[in-house]
C-alpha cells in the first residue's frame, strides 16, 4: 500500500481502469479511486475499453467521465478488479498498478495489491484508504458500497460476516447512497433484459437429477430481445433459487462465432477449477470462460461432464 501511495505522488497523469464489460465492483473501485485522485489535484482519466457499459451502473459517480480511448500522456495506470491483463482490453505501456481480489490474478502489474480472501476489490480499496488516513467522502462511499453489494450478491455470499457488515455500516455513515445502490444493482432491469429472461427461462434444461441448470442463448435470441451480454446474468443467478439446482451454466453464442460460458454454483461446488481448465477465471462460485473453436453441442457435452465430476 505504501508503494502505491508513493507512486501516485510521483505521477503526472494517472488513468484508472475498469475491466471489459465492467460490473459494479470494477467500476465502483475505479470511481472511488478517481474521486480520491481528484482530491490530490492530479490529472486523472477514467478508462474502460467497453464502448456501451450497462446503463444500470450509470448512477455511479463520474460515469459520464468514462472514455474508451487511453490517453497517450499517461505515466501511471491503475487497473481495478482486472483478474488478467487481457481484461484491461488494451496494451498498457505506462507503469501499471494492479488492485484485485480474483484467485486467478496473474500479478501482471509493476505493483500488485491482490487479496484472494477479499470479498470485493472495493473492500481492498477501502482498506487502502483507511490504512493511509484518506478521508472517504460521499462519492467514494457510494462507489465502494456498490461494489461490495454486487460482489457479495446482496450480502448473501458465504464470505459475508460481521466484518463485512461493519464495513457496510461505516460506508453508510460516510454517506453511501444505499437506496440508489440497491435499486440499480439488485432491482434494475431493462426491457431487453426482461424479454431475454423469459426466453432463457422457457428454454432452460435440467441435467443430473436437476442439479444442473443449462441455458443456451443464441445470437438470434440476443438480437430479437435487444439484450446485451450482462442481461443473461439475471436468469442464470436465479436458477440457483430452485431447490435442487447446484450449478447453473450459460452458453451464449457470440456474433464472432465464439461461445461465452458463465458458471454459477452453490457453496458446495467449486466451479473456478472448471473455468480455469477452459482458460477462464473468476471466483469459486462465479466464473466464466470463452471457447473459440466449439459448437454449442460439443461445448455443452464437454462442460456438463466437467460439472458432473465436481458434483
Amino acid at each position: 500500500m505504501n508503494k502505491i501511495i508513493k507512486r501516485i505522488e510521483k505521477a503526472e497523469h494517472i488513468v484508472v481502469i475498469a475491466h471489459l464489460n465492467p460490473d459494479a465492483d470494477s467500476l465502483g473501485s475505479a470511481s472511488a479511486f478517481y474521486t480520491y485522485l481528484l482530491t490530490l489535484h492530479k490529472k486523472v482519466s477514467f478508462f474502460c475499453s467497453t464502448k456501451e457499459i450497462n446503463n444500470k451502473l450509470s448512477f455511479l459517480p463520474w460515469f459520464d467521465k468514462i472514455r474508451d480511448t487511453f490517453p497517450s500522456s499517461a505515466d501511471l495506470a491503475i487497473a481495478l478488479d482486472c483478474g488478467t491483463k487481457k481484461r484491461i482490453g488494451i496494451d498498457v505501456t505506462s507503469d501499471l498498478i494492479n488492485i484485485d481480489h480474483h484467485k486467478s490474478n496473474e500479478s501482471y502489474g509493476d505493483i500488485n495489491l491482490v487479496d484472494f480472501n477479499a470479498i470485493s476489490t472495493t473492500t481492498i480499496v477501502y482498506d487502502l484508504f483507511k490504512t493511509n488516513g484518506i478521508k472517504i467522502n460521499k462519492k467514494m462511499a457510494t462507489s465502494l458500497y456498490a461494489g461490495l453489494l454486487d460482489d457479495s450478491n446482496g450480502f448473501m455470499d458465504e464470505k459475508v460476516d460481521g466484518t463485512i457488515f461493519a464495513v457496510a455500516k461505516e460506508l453508510i455513515e460516510f454517506g453511501a447512497d444505499t437506496k440508489q445502490c440497491n435499486k440499480q444493482i439488485m432491482q434494475y432491469m431493462s426491457l431487453a433484459a426482461f424479454r431475454l429472461k423469459s426466453i432463457m427461462q422457457r428454454n432452460m434444461q435440467l441435467f443430473s437429477n436437476a442439479k444442473i441448470a443449462l441455458f443456451i442463448v443464441s445470437d438470434e435470441d440476443m438480437k430479437s430481445s435487444g439484450a446485451i451480454g450482462e442481461d443473461c446474468e439475471g436468469a442464470l443467478e436465479e436458477a440457483l433459487f430452485l431447490p435442487s439446482v447446484e450449478v447453473a451454466l450459460l452458453l451464449k453464442e457470440n456474433a464472432d462465432g465464439t461461445i461465452k460460458g458463465s458458471l454459477r454454483s452453490e457453496s458446495t461446488v467449486d466451479i473456478l477449477k472448471i473455468a480455469e481448465s477452459l482458460n477462464g477465471g473468476g471466483h469459486t462460485h462465479r466464473s466464466g470462460f470463452v471457447l473459440l473453436d466449439n459448437t454449442i453441442e460439443i461445448a455443452k457435452e464437454k462442460i456438463l461432464r466437467l460439472i458432473e465430476k465436481e458434483l
